[in-house]
């Protein structure tokens, strides 16, 4: 992909965030998503952020994919769920997410809160590792997409992973029409 240098993930334990690395580490050789799977690579933390990685590293857009946090709210009840679009689409949070969610109101979850709750660093999240209580709703088109990048959950590395797998991880349901095409300015 791109320009990056991809190595397995499991041999590079040092580039993912604790929770990522602790998820591989236990995921069972039949898993859809396992250690020998997941590819990573090291890049400059400065270029994390999508469309300066994309320059940077020569990925496709329509080859990347983000991991957003979205906090739904139903009265004292917060729920969070994670969703996975490709970087040249948008998640639909206030129709799909939140319909999902069961919420009157739906949002990117803040910051601190995306980072305290997942213990990974914010433009690194990724659905590998997340607590096993949130959803993972997974656009259909990135399931469609043979391999994705997405982060790692720290800032210094991306991981490659088959975009089927992302859609077969435990607690994750692939929804067609989650995500939008970006309005054009």
């Amino acid at each position: 992909m791109g320009s990056l240098k991809l190595e397995p993930a499991v041999s590079r334990l040092d580039l993912l965030a604790a929770p990522v690395a602790a998820a591989l580490e236990v995921m069972p050789p039949e898993a859809p998503v396992d250690g020998d799977q997941v590819m990573v690579a090291p890049i400059d933390p400065d270029l994390a952020d999508t469309a300066a990685f994309c320059e940077a590293y020569g990925v496709r857009p329509e080859e990347s994919a983000n991991c957003v946090i979205v906090a739904g709210r139903r009265g004292e009840v917060t729920r969070y769920a994670a969703c996975v679009v490709l970087a040249t689409t948008r998640a639909d949070v206030n129709g799909v997410v939140r319909r999902y969610l069961d919420a009157r109101k739906a949002s990117f979850a803040p910051m601190a809160d995306a980072v305290r709750l997942t213990g990974m660093e914010f433009g690194g999240i990724t659905p590998i590792g997340l607590p096993k209580e949130w959803p993972i709703l997974v656009d259909s088109r990135v399931v469609a997409t043979p391999h994705v990048v997405v982060g790692s959950g720290v800032r210094h590395s991306k991981i490659s992973v088959a975009g089927p797998a992302l859609g077969a991880l435990p607690g994750a349901e692939v929804i067609d029409g989650l995500a939008t095409e970006p309005r054009s300015t």
